[in-house]
């Protein structure tokens, strides 16, 4: 089927791409379309919007993103300083000058601190947006690129610092280093100077897993002597969801601690706390806590359970820090935060109250790394109307109550007043409660709704409430927002997604058909005013609604999508899905994949309308190749339908970029949804 679109740069790949490019650019590059691309630009670019600074040293650090700038800065502020918007924050990175002098097109993607100087880091800067990382040593109090420092090609890569002057690195940059899905396999202690492939090897995972990692707790962690050995643990990710992991014992060799390569671990220097997500050991979903000495004859000890879920209820975040136990609880939706005091043995997890009203509540340390730094978090809360707001919660002072204590909150990005959300549910086909979010504009129609539904239910990949001024602006022009929380996410626990595994995928597209018929049903709206946007695992859950339900929707928008069932393994990433979906080269596996495969299962328009369609991608998708947007788009054209199709030239799976691009693709979204659902 069309296997030439496999190839980028076939000239018939080319220009099928050029011709449904300008197709759809001449379709809705409107007036309208430049009115929410600029006011989506000038969100994105938004000089007060709120700050959650990360600390190093004696610096806060903040990446973001302004009109002159529109692929960055990373700037600084005296740590003594409040981050406030109007501070005089210096610029130490501008990622915009920066590509200018190397003459190519780099995406800021975060840093790996060093734990032994915190100033020094190793910058993450991915090729164009894709899924190749390049780490650049640099050096934050100089605001210089490190002179004959640590530059690794681009790659898909990891890594961790091991010491000063060296990382454990971790790196695709061969046939031998990655792992059949193309991530990297074999970590290396990596000194300055070095070719990634002359370094010693430190860790091997297998051939066949999805990746390894690794990395270490310097005794600074917990303040031992300077000749007290570090804590070596290394990860082998077999499956997606799935590892093993192993620690180097007093003898110096690797030991595979007892737990089970079905859960989700965090370890400090002397617990391990690990989530179960099966019933072998704890009833799954449950979270555990073990003593952990990893230089004795048994690494792992006493466990206890420190929250077992019950119904509605599942643990959306934990982390150890040095001292506490920290973790998020959903009950039904509602998120709950839970401290653990780890230095009184018999303590019990206490709940800390939330201010009122949030939808979703999150954590993350306010140092970089807590080796040399303090117990302190930073807590956001938000919702689909209420804008992100930031806590500080002190850990580190014990003789004070754990308080939230307000440290910011963003502007406003629209006028919520009059709009509303509800937490609803839906029956599936099996009879299973799905529940959904719902966010209505200020004034609507009963039973002519526009409705833009957004799901994933994959991989267990959990959706939560976002303050969002791209859905905002939808609900402005009069549009309602749902977000399904279907089988195959993460929203209600472990076995939420095991459900829709292999031959349960069905249960996900069914629940989310189950979640537009009940809009229908309660009178929201009818199926014409309802659209449907996913990307990725997302995207193969919009498409196989277009094939499938065609009658429950007026328009379908589907972002880097997994098209073709029968194929996706051939492309390096897709070896790590199989788990997920089933292998195509296991017959009965791919009889039941084929009969919800989109490519598969388009019919011509002689038999069938198909509910308008959008198919967008991305030239350098490195995770999910661009050839199955293209395969399905020039399929659908083959059986007489008339999709839409938009492929960019970077951006990569996440559709990165700068200020213009990022706006310019959700704007083209708005566009196709305002002349199709929005039409009267």
């Amino acid at each position: 089927m069309d296997l030439f679109l496999e190839a980028d740069d076939d000239p018939k790949t080319i220009a099928f791409v050029a011709e449904r490019n300008e197709h759809s650019d001449r379709r809705f590059r409107t007036p309208e379309f430049e009115k929410d691309r600029d006011a989506l630009k000038a969100m994105i670019e938004r000089e007060d919007r709120l700050i959650v600074p990360t600390r190093r040293g004696r610096w806060l650090f903040d990446f973001h993103r302004s009109k002159n700038n529109p692929l960055g800065i990373w700037r600084r502020l005296p740590a003594d300083r409040e981050p406030r918007p109007d501070a005089p924050w210096e610029t130490v990175f501008d990622v915009d000058a920066f590509c200018r002098q190397e003459g190519k097109r780099w995406i800021y993607s975060g840093a790996i601190t060093s734990p032994y100087e915190p100033t020094r880091v190793l910058l993450i800067l991915s090729d164009g947006g894709s899924d190749q990382l390049r780490l650049l040593e640099f050096d934050t109090e100089a605001k210089a690129i490190v002179d004959g420092g640590f530059d690794t090609p681009p790659a898909r890569a990891h890594a961790a610092w091991l010491g000063p002057d060296e990382i454990a690195y971790f790196g695709s940059v061969d046939e031998f280093s990655a792992t059949r899905s193309g991530w990297p396999r074999v970590g290396r202690r990596l000194r300055r100077g070095v070719d990634p492939k002359d370094a010693p090897i430190l860790y091997e995972a297998g051939k066949d897993d999805v990746t390894g990692m690794g990395g270490i707790i310097d005794p600074l962690y917990w303040g031992g002597a300077p000749k007290e050995r570090p804590i070596e643990i290394f990860t082998a990710v077999h499956d997606i969801g799935k590892a093993s992991y192993e620690v180097r014992d007093a003898d110096g060799n690797l030991r595979r601690l007892d737990l089970p390569t079905e859960s989700d671990i965090d370890y400090n220097h002397n617990h391990v706390l690990w989530r179960a997500k099966t019933d072998e050991r704890y009833p799954s979903g449950s979270l555990i806590l073990q003593d952990f000495a990893p230089f004795a004859s048994e690494p792992l000890g006493k466990a206890r359970v420190l929250f077992a879920p019950k119904e509605g209820q599942s643990v959306s975040q934990f982390a150890l820090l040095k001292t506490w136990a920290v973790f998020v609880v959903r009950d039904r939706m509602v998120p709950k935060l839970f401290l653990l005091d780890l230095t009184k043995p018999e303590a019990e997890p206490q709940e800390l109250p939330l201010p009122a009203g949030l939808q979703t509540v999150g954590f993350r340390l306010l140092d970089a790394d807590l080796t040399l730094g303090e117990e302190i978090l930073t807590v956001i809360g938000q919702g689909f109307l209420l804008p992100s707001s930031a806590y500080r919660l002190d850990l580190t002072d014990r003789s004070r109550k754990p308080e939230l204590v307000p440290a910011g909150s963003s502007p406003a990005y629209f006028d919520a007043e009059g709009m509303r959300s509800e937490l609803l549910e839906a029956t599936s086909e099996d009879g299973t409660k799905v529940p959904y979010h719902i966010v209505f504009p200020k004034t609507w129609t009963k039973g002519e709704l526009p409705v833009l539904m957004y799901g994933y239910g994959g991989f267990a990949v959990p959706l939560s409430p976002v303050y969002s001024g791209a859905y905002g602006l939808w609900l402005g022009q009069g549009g309602a927002f749902v977000q399904a929380y279907i089988r195959g996410g993460g929203e209600l626990g472990p076995d939420w997604h095991k459900t829709a595994k292999g031959k349960g995928r069905h249960k996900a597209f069914e629940d989310f058909v189950a979640v537009a018929r009940d809009l229908v049903k309660r009178g929201y709206t009818k199926p014409s005013r309802i659209a449907c946007n996913g990307g990725s695992n997302g995207g193969l859950l919009t498409s196989v609604m277009l094939t499938r339900y065609p009658e429950d929707f007026g328009a379908v928008w589907t972002s880097v999508p997994v098209i073709d069932m029968s194929r996706f393994h051939l492309f390096p990433s897709g070896k790590a899905w199989m788990d997920e979906y089933g292998n195509p080269e296991v017959a009965d596996e791919l009889d039941y994949m084929l009969s919800y495969s989109p490519l598969h299962q388009v019919k011509p328009a002689s038999e069938i309308t198909y509910p308008a369609v959008y198919v967008e991608s991305s030239t350098n998708d490195d995770r999910v190749h661009p050839s199955h947007a293209r395969r399905f788009a020039k399929r659908l054209l083959d059986e007489g339908h008339e999709p839409f199709f938009r492929e960019y030239g970077s951006g990569g799976h996440g559709g990165a970029g700068d200020t213009t691009e990022m706006a310019e693709r959700q704007a083209m979204g708005y566009s196709f949804l305002r002349q199709t659902i929005m039409k009267d």
